[in-house]
């Protein structure tokens, strides 16, 4: 059996704030006792900026140019050399990534997971064994959102966006069937809205000569990337949401609920290099044979039997 070792955070759900302190143990399993050269505990946060050959029309030759931006790395020393008994070791921890006071390198941005942008804060803890013994080492991210000072104090805005959808508003072609019978769907909904909230509000199908198969809420992300003199955009699908299944009754006000994915959103951010945005796409799919031949095509695409309607959707954290 060899020596295992792992980080445990006294947060099971591991988010932070900046300036709050990061505690737990570092757990060792040894079957005999080792010596070591110190046990250095260090965290590294950064943003990942990284450009896929091939997507939004970008060259291939741009892919993993772009430098990470650093926010925090730090060191601390949590155990001097010596030696580790066999069986299980508890090392506790403590460290904070934003001392009172201290300049920072960049700003603590709110842990995102994207396509081309990527935030993260990864705790990392090494047991030096010298030249003889291999080091021993484990990482594990933790969550970082945004510190109480730099919350959104006032409430977010009770008005929502009006919206409708008719065969005359969409930018691209239709069957002519639904061209030419024509539909009308009105609604409105919130375009700007707490992470800690769901997306509210309500839709209406007030006429339609072809029947409806289904209406969904697609929420989108727009990651931009300066790249010397270029901005390079991309959007990507992050979930959907059906609000509707089958022929809806027209007159019908159905509700819009959308809960939020953590790890998939986070604040808005309009930074230098980068920008994090976020949309709200309302689909309305109507019913057709040809719609049975494309049950796996990409739902941002246009297509003839589909109508949309996109929103701009502005992410905050409030306190």
């Amino acid at each position: 059996m060899s020596t295992k070792i792992a980080l445990k955070f006294s947060r099971s759900s591991r988010i932070y704030r900046a300036s709050e302190p990061v505690e737990g143990k570092i757990l060792i399993k040894s079957p005999s006792s080792i010596s070591h050269y110190g046990i250095r505990l260090s965290v590294n946060g950064s943003v990942n900026l990284q450009v896929r050959g091939g997507s939004a029309g970008v060259i291939e030759t741009f892919y993993g140019v772009v430098k990470p931006i650093t926010i925090v790395n730090k060191s601390i020393e949590v155990k001097p050399p010596g030696k580790i008994g066999s069986g299980t070791t508890e090392v506790p921890f403590t460290m904070v990534l934003k001392q009172n006071g201290e300049k920072s390198l960049e700003r603590f941005y709110e842990t995102f997971h994207g396509t081309d942008v990527s935030i993260q804060y990864l705790f990392t803890v090494d047991i030096a064994r010298g030249y003889l013994y291999k080091s021993l080492s484990a990482t594990m991210e933790v969550i970082v959102e945004s510190d109480k000072a730099d919350l959104l104090e006032r409430p977010v805005s009770p008005e929502m966006a009006i919206f409708y959808i008719t065969q005359d508003t969409q930018r691209h072609p239709l069957l002519p069937e639904i061209k030419s019978g024509g539909f009308r769907v009105t609604g409105r909904m919130s375009t700007l809205c707490s992470l800690l909230d769901p997306i509210s509000g309500e839709l209406t199908v007030e006429t339609s000569a072809v029947p409806i198969s289904s209406i969904d809420i697609h929420l989108l992300r727009v990651e931009s990337i300066l790249m010397g003199e270029k901005i390079v955009t991309e959007t990507s699908l992050i979930q959907t949401t059906q609000i509707a299944d089958g022929d809806v009754c027209r007159n019908l006000t159905l509700p819009i609920y959308v809960i939020l994915p953590r790890l998939l959103t986070c604040p808005s951010v309009f930074a230098g290099p980068f920008s994090i945005e976020f949309k709200v796409s309302i689909v309305i799919s109507f019913q057709s044979e040809l719609s049975k031949l494309h049950k796996k095509s990409d739902p941002r695409t246009p297509r003839l039997w589909l109508a949309m309607e996109t929103l701009p959707l502005e992410l905050v954290r409030t306190r």
